[in-house]
């Protein structure tokens, strides 16, 4: 056991849609001293905060109390496009009321910068920390749930591009004649894979990417014919991203990706089909390890780094 008032630990705040998961992690080896979670309270403002730095401040001060000292790195983990002095979110249109432009450090009340990085780059740099990537410093992450999520490392540097928008790796094209997506790429990725389009994929049969799997594993030809379409654009997605990165590993996670064999299985098949192998070797494809909490881990990660 730590020893309760003594060690140097950091707080994660990991900022979704309708949930905020937070962790503390002592900063020596990574142990999880504390996880929580509450609603984001999309949309509710109380005395002109937004309902969710009110519920991350509770958080915060949450675990100091419980810990008995303050904890010497906090950072965020949000959806969006960070600013460039990584205080705040610089781009998020459609939700999460009063998140542009917040900056962290101010709203959580705290005498030093918060720093916040996107949930995607920050579930990457989890992995790295603690999870499936552990000890990589060449390695792609592909998050596949309602949308596809996405990030970069490239010689143990976290890629964020001119603005931010590095890591969108859903938003590749895989077909240039397709239907544009909510990005304006043509047959992107994420339309191709994502829990969002699954119905209009196929034709209205499965309400959930979760539904569509079961029905794959009981051998339903129609599941069988979506799922397994599905599957080569992923392969398709994955080769390329390989060619565009050279990784040492890609870490898939998210939702869809509980699906297990039925997921990794067929697709580790088609990507040696078809990957470009310059020493005979594929690319080794992982599972993500620290599930829900992966983005909170890469958010006391990213903080700690920048406090050394």
């Amino acid at each position: 056991m730590i020893g309760r008032g003594t060690m140097d630990y950091g707080i994660g705040i990991d900022l979704g849609g309708t949930e905020i998961k937070a962790v503390a992690h002592a900063l020596s080896d990574g142990e999880v001293l504390g996880r929580a979670t509450a609603p984001a309270r999309d949309g509710e403002f109380r005395d002109g905060m937004p309902g969710f730095l009110v519920e991350a401040r509770r958080l915060v001060d949450g675990f100091e109390a419980e810990l008995a000292c303050g904890a010497k790195a906090v950072g965020v983990s949000a959806p969006g496009l960070a600013a460039t002095d990584g205080r705040s979110i610089a781009n998020m249109p459609g939700r999460l009321e009063g998140l542009v432009g917040l900056d962290w450090g101010d709203g959580l009340g705290r005498p030093d910068a918060v720093p916040i990085l996107n949930d995607a780059h920050a579930a990457l740099l989890g992995e790295i920390w603690l999870g499936a990537a552990h000890g990589l410093s060449d390695v792609i992450m592909l998050t596949l749930g309602t949308g596809v999520g996405g990030a970069a490392v490239s010689g143990g540097r976290l890629l964020t591009g001119h603005l931010g928008r590095a890591g969108h790796l859903g938003h590749i094209s895989i077909d240039y004649e397709g239907q544009p997506d909510i990005c304006a790429t043509p047959g992107s990725l994420e339309d191709a894979v994502g829990n969002a389009t699954l119905q209009k994929r196929c034709g209205g049969a499965y309400r959930t990417t979760h539904e569509l799997v079961a029905a794959y594993a009981r051998g339903e030809p129609s599941a069988v014919e979506v799922w397994e379409r599905s599957l080569r654009a992923l392969a398709a997605g994955v080769v390329s991203l390989i060619n565009a990165f050279d990784p040492q590993a890609v870490v898939i996670g998210g939702g869809i990706a509980t699906a297990g064999e039925h997921l990794f299985d067929p697709l580790r098949q088609l990507v040696r089909e078809r990957e470009w192998r310059p020493t005979g070797k594929s690319v080794d494809l992982r599972p993500a390890e620290l599930g829900a909490f992966a983005g909170a881990a890469g958010a006391v990660y990213n903080a700690a780094s920048l406090g050394e």
